[in-house]
C-alpha cells in the first residue's frame, strides 16, 4: 500500500518536473540572429521565434504557442513530417517530447546546442543539433536518431531540419538547370499548397537542380534590403527541399536526404546522422546572405585549405580531347609555361592499354598509362613540366567504369545495377558500388597508386559523369537495397577522408560532368570546383551569377576557351572571355598553338595581371550591382574587408545603339578614404571606355552615393577596373 506521504512527495516531484519543462526556453544565437524554442505544457518543443537577435530578457514576451520544432508523423500532425518511423512492433506513429538539452562553446565564435527529444512511449531519441558560427551568422543544423527497441525500426522520413514561418507572403528562389546550363535562378511566390525541390539521382545529384534556396519574407528578394533566408544542404546524394503553406499562410520548410526509395533500417543503439543544412537569416537582402556564406567557407573549411592561393592552369581537354600523344602534350606544356600559367592539367584519355582510352566507350577503370600515347609514362610529363617551371595535374574518374574494360571483366559484381535488368549506360559507363568496402579500397587505390608513382603531381581533377539508374547493389543484402543511396555517399566520404589524410597538400578539383556535385558536404575535400562544361562567356555570366550566391568564387574554376565555343558556337572577344573568367578562378581550355601572336600576347598579359589582383577575389566580399536577369548590362564587385582595394567587373550582353550608361554604385568602401580608378586587362586595346576616369580619385562616400558612370555600346563588351586607396 502506498502511503499518503509518498503520494504527496510524488505529486510534488511531478509538479516540479512539469514546471521545469514548462519554463524551459532555449535560445540559439549568432551575432545578428536568434532562434528561440520553448517547451509547452504537454512537453512538446516548439519554435517560437526566428529573426534578428533578441536578448534572453525578452523571452517572456515571445508566445509559447509556436510550431512543432521537429514534427513527427502521428498524433494530430497532418503535414509532411520531419520524422516518420515504423517502430519494431509495427506502430506507424511517433510522439516526441522534450527530454533535455546542452549548450557549449566549441571554440571562440562557435557554439553547439543539442536538444534531445524522446518518444512518449518507445525508447527512441532524436537529437537536434545546432552549430552556430556567431561572426558569420551561419547556423549548421542536423539530426541524430537512435533507439533501443527490441528489434530494428524503419526510418521513412529523416529530414535534417524543419523551420516554420508566419509572414504575409513568401518568395522562393530556386537554382535549377541541366548539363551546360547549371544554376539558373527562378523566383516564385509561394501560395497554398506545397512546392517541392528535389533530386532522386543519387550520384551527380545536382545535375537538374541544386539543394539551395533563397526565401524572402517581405516581397521578392532584393540585393541590399529585406529579410531573406538562404540555405544549402551539405550532401552530394539525393536531396529534398519541401515548402508547404497551410490555410493560415504558415510556411513549413523541410530540408534533408530525399526519402524516396531510401527507407532505412536502424538497428538498436545505431545512430543515424543526417547531413547538415547550412542557413542564415539576413535583414539586409540576399547580398548579405552571399557574403556570409563566402566568409563562412573561407573561415571554416567550406573548401579545402581555403587560405592558400589557387593555381592558374591550362587544361588540354578542349584543345585535344582524346587525340594526343607525348609530343603534342609537351608542346602545350611549353606554351602554357610561356604564357605564364602555374600548372598544366592533362585531362581524359591518358590511360588503358587492352581497351585504349581513345574515346569514351572504352578503358575507363583501367588506370595504367597508355603506352602508345605516353611511352615514357606520366612521369615524363611531370618532369617536362618541372623543366618549364610549371606544375603538373591529371584527370581521374575513379568512381566509374566502362563495360569495355579490364576492371569490368574482372569485377562485374562491383557495379550499381538491378538484378535481372539490362545494363543502363550513360556516357557509355557504369557506376562502381561505393557501399562495398572493397570498391572503396579500389577507388582509394587509384588515387594512391597514381600519387605514389608520381609524387610530384600537384593537382587532380576528380570527375563523375553520370547519375544512378537501375539502382541495385550486389553487396548490400536484399532487405537493405534502399540503403544504397546513403551508403554510396558514406563510402565516397570514407575514400575522400583517406585521400586527404595522406595527401593534404595536393590540389583537387571537384568536377561532375560540370556542376553536378557542388555542395558543402563534398567541397571541404576539394580546393576548387568545375561548375559547368559550358565555357561560353555569356552563358557563364548567368551560371557564375547563380553559383556565387552560396559558393566562393575563388574556388569556381572558369576557363577561357576557343571560339566559336564548342557547345554554343557563339563567338565572343578574347577580352570578354578573360574578363568573365577573371571574376572567378581563372584558367584556360584551348590549344595555344592555334592562337595568333596578338592573342598570345593579350593572354600572357591578362594572366600576369590576374596574379596581381586574384587575392581580392579570393578574400573579398562580393557585391552584385546589376543583375543579368534584369539588365542588359551586368556588374559586380569585390571589396577587401580592410576596404583598401576593390575590383569591379562590367559586361554588356547586347549592343545598344545609343549606349548604356547605367550608374554603378559601389559598395563596401570606406566613406572617408580616397580611391583611385585604374583599368585592368586592357592590353593592346586602342580605346578605353573609362579613359575619363582613369587615374582619378574619389572618396568612398562619393563612389557609393553618386556612383561611377561610363558608356558601353557593343555586345560582349567588358570593362574591369580596380579601386585602390591612396
Amino acid at each position: 500500500m502506498v502511503s499518503v506521504r509518498n503520494v504527496f512527495v510524488l505529486f510534488v516531484l511531478v509538479a516540479i518536473a512539469l514546471v521545469s519543462v514548462q519554463a524551459q526556453t532555449i535560445g540559439i544565437h549568432t551575432d545578428a540572429t536568434s532562434l528561440v524554442f520553448k517547451v509547452d505544457k504537454s512537453g512538446e518543443l516548439r519554435q517560437c521565434y526566428f529573426g534578428g537577435k533578441v536578448e534572453s530578457s525578452t523571452y517572456d514576451a515571445i508566445a509559447t504557442s509556436g510550431f512543432a520544432a521537429h514534427p513527427a508523423y502521428g498524433k494530430d500532425y497532418v503535414y509532411e513530417p520531419a520524422l516518420r518511423v515504423v517502430h519494431a512492433d509495427g506502430n506507424l506513429t511517433t510522439e516526441l517530447i522534450y527530454a533535455n538539452h546542452d549548450q557549449r562553446q566549441l571554440q571562440e565564435g562557435i557554439t553547439l546546442t543539442q536538444i534531445v527529444l524522446k518518444d512518449k512511449f518507445y525508447p527512441l531519441t532524436v537529437t537536434l543539433n545546432y552549430k552556430t558560427y556567431n561572426h558569420e551568422n551561419i547556423i549548421e543544423q542536423w539530426t541524430e536518431i537512435a533507439h533501443q527497441e527490441k528489434k530494428d525500426i524503419t526510418l521513412h522520413n529523416f529530414f535534417s531540419s524543419h523551420l516554420t514561418f508566419q509572414q504575409p507572403e513568401y518568395w522562393l528562389t530556386s537554382f535549377s538547370g541541366n548539363w551546360a546550363k547549371e544554376m539558373n535562378m527562378a523566383e516564385v511566390q509561394l501560395k497554398d499548397g506545397s512546392k517541392i525541390l528535389e533530386s532522386k539521382l543519387g550520384v551527380r545529384a545536382n545535375q537538374f537542380g541544386h539543394a539551395a534556396f533563397l526565401l524572402a519574407l517581405d516581397g521578392p528578394a532584393q540585393e541590399a534590403q529585406g529579410t531573406v533566408i538562404g540555405g544549402t544542404l551539405a550532401w552530394p546524394g539525393s536531396w529534398k527541399l519541401s515548402f508547404e503553406t497551410d490555410a493560415q499562410n504558415n510556411l513549413k520548410v523541410l530540408a534533408g536526404i530525399n526519402p524516396f526509395a531510401s527507407q532505412y533500417t536502424l538497428k538498436a543503439k545505431e545512430v543515424f546522422k543526417t547531413p547538415a543544412l547550412l542557413y542564415t537569416l539576413s535583414t539586409q537582402g540576399k547580398g548579405e546572405v552571399t557574403r556570409r556564406f563566402h566568409k563562412w567557407a573561407r573561415n571554416h573549411n567550406g573548401m579545402h585549405k581555403s587560405e592558400r592561393p589557387r593555381y592558374t592552369l591550362l587544361n588540354n581537354w578542349e584543345a585535344t580531347y582524346f587525340d594526343f600523344n607525348e609530343a603534342v602534350l609537351k608542346q602545350i606544356i611549353a606554351d602554357a609555361a610561356d604564357m605564364g600559367f602555374d600548372l598544366f592539367l592533362l585531362d581524359d584519355g591518358w590511360f588503358a592499354n587492352k581497351y585504349p582510352r581513345d574515346h569514351d566507350r572504352a578503358g575507363l577503370g583501367d588506370w595504367e598509362v597508355n603506352k602508345m600515347k605516353l611511352p615514357n609514362g606520366v612521369g615524363e610529363l611531370v618532369t617536362e613540366s618541372q623543366k618549364k617551371n610549371i606544375k603538373f595535374g591529371i584527370w581521374i574518374e575513379p568512381e566509374m567504369v566502362n563495360p569495355k574494360s579490364e576492371l569490368y571483366e574482372k569485377h562485374p559484381d562491383w557495379i550499381i545495377t538491378a538484378p535481372n535488368r539490362e545494363l543502363d549506360l550513360s556516357r557509355n559507363q557504369l557506376i562502381l558500388d561505393l557501399s562495398n568496402p572493397k570498391v572503396q579500397d579500389h577507388v582509394y587505390g587509384v588515387v594512391d597508386n597514381l600519387l605514389t608513382q608520381n609524387p610530384d603531381i600537384a593537382y587532380l581533377k576528380w570527375d563523375c559523369n553520370r547519375y544512378i539508374t537501375n539502382a541495385g547493389s550486389s553487396y548490400l543484402p536484399a532487405n537493405q537495397q534502399t540503403h544504397l543511396w546513403i551508403k554510396y555517399v558514406e563510402g565516397l566520404f570514407n575514400v575522400l577522408k583517406k585521400v586527404r589524410s595522406k595527401y593534404p597538400n595536393v590540389y583537387i578539383m571537384l568536377c561532375s560532368g560540370g556542376g553536378g556535385r557542388i555542395d558543402y558536404g563534398t567541397m571541404p575535400f576539394f580546393d576548387e570546383y568545375w561548375i559547368s562544361d559550358n565555357t561560353d562567356a555569356l552563358d557563364r555570366i548567368f551560371i557564375q551569377w547563380g553559383t556565387t550566391h552560396f559558393f566562393p568564387p575563388i574556388g569556381l574554376a572558369s576557363h577561357v576557351s576557343v571560339v566559336p565555343n564548342h557547345i554554343t558556337q557563339r563567338i565572343t572577344p578574347l577580352k570578354f572571355r578573360f574578363d568573365v573568367a577573371m571574376a572567378a578562378k581563372l584558367g584556360m581550355d584551348l590549344q595555344p598553338k592555334d592562337m595568333t601572336a596578338d592573342e598570345k600576347a593579350f593572354s600572357r598579359n591578362a594572366i600576369k595581371e590576374y596574379s596581381t589582383f586574384k587575392h581580392i577575389i579570393q578574400d573579398g566580399d562580393l557585391y552584385r550591382l546589376l543583375s543579368p536577369y534584369e539588365n542588359n548590362r551586368v556588374a559586380l564587385m569585390y571589396t577587401l574587408s580592410n576596404q583598401r582595394e576593390a575590383l569591379v567587373f562590367s559586361y554588356l550582353k547586347q549592343k545598344e545603339i545609343y549606349g548604356n550608361n547605367q550608374i554603378l554604385y559601389m559598395h563596401g568602401l570606406d566613406p572617408k578614404r580616397n580611391y583611385t580608378i585604374k583599368e585592368v586587362n586592357n592590353y593592346g586595346m586602342n580605346y578605353s571606355r573609362i579613359a575619363h576616369l582613369e587615374g582619378k580619385s574619389f572618396t568612398g562616400e562619393f563612389l557609393m552615393t553618386h556612383g561611377v558612370r561610363f558608356t558601353m555600346y557593343n555586345e560582349y563588351e567588358s570593362v574591369v577596373f580596380k579601386l585602390v586607396t591612396e
